[in-house]
């Protein structure tokens, strides 16, 4: 498995294009590899994600079973005037056999929070209709709802430094919230009309199953991962995070 860092050039117009629109960034991603790896679940897939983490700054990374090559977005969203490849790709299976039961992580995931419903006045045999979470609350309620499942647990905060009194008893925000609508190319001459919601999340994990935890980092958590959700990445505590 390999990680890759790859720096946006936000001043570029091509690079403002493929930002604005999920499924282009996504096509972009794939062209990166000669063979897409399979995704029928059995192993491990491409997962991507944009950080904007200032208005000078903003990273896409890609997790992958296979090394990319990120030429053409150099030359169509880096600096390919500039100095060495554009992007930096680590080797990430001695990070991920590294993880061990009860160790401690920051951690950052992008993910589409949403659930199912069935109107009132459904007819029997009808599908249930799938909805974002769009309160603060039920997003946060979502990743929790998931933690045991994919091998971790959201740190606790002791109750001195709880803001309030319900819904903030971990430590876990929503950093981001970002709805987004696109149409896809048509299919059989029909222009599909996506829409979904993009949240991110910051907070502190603990590991209580190494093996599942590899799976989610490596697989993904929850849905629209061809459009930039799914994808968690840990980092080593800090003196600031205790």
């Amino acid at each position: 498995m390999y990680l890759t860092r790859f720096r946006v050039n936000t001043g570029r117009t091509d690079a403002r294009r493929l930002l604005e629109a999920p499924h282009r960034l996504h096509g972009a991603v794939n062209m990166s590899f000669p063979d897409l790896p399979s995704r029928d679940g059995a192993g491990p897939r491409v997962l991507w994600r944009v950080d904007r983490n200032s208005t000078a700054e903003t990273l896409l990374y890609v997790v992958s079973p296979n090394r990319p090559d990120l030429t053409h977005l150099v030359e169509q969203a880096g600096w390919p005037a500039a100095d060495g490849l554009g992007w930096t790709t680590f080797d990430y299976d001695g990070f991920l056999t590294g993880l061990a039961e009860g160790s401690t992580w920051a951690f950052r995931l992008t993910a589409n929070p949403v659930h199912n419903i069935r109107h009132e006045d459904h007819k029997e045999g009808e599908r249930t209709q799938r909805v974002a979470h769009k309160t603060r609350y039920h997003q946060l309620r979502w990743l929790l709802d998931r933690q045991e499942k994919s091998g971790f647990e959201i740190v606790s905060k002791p109750p001195e430094r709880r803001l309030l009194d319900h819904g903030d008893e971990h430590e876990l925000v929503v950093r981001d919230q970002r709805p987004l609508q696109f149409n896809r190319p048509p299919a059989k001459d029909r222009r599909q009309d996506v829409r979904f919601t993009r949240v991110t999340y910051d907070g502190r994990l603990r590991v209580t199953d190494p093996d599942v935890l590899r799976r989610t980092l490596t697989h993904g958590l929850g849905k629209a991962k061809a459009y930039g959700c799914g994808l968690m990445t840990l980092a080593p505590l800090t003196r600031a995070d205790g």
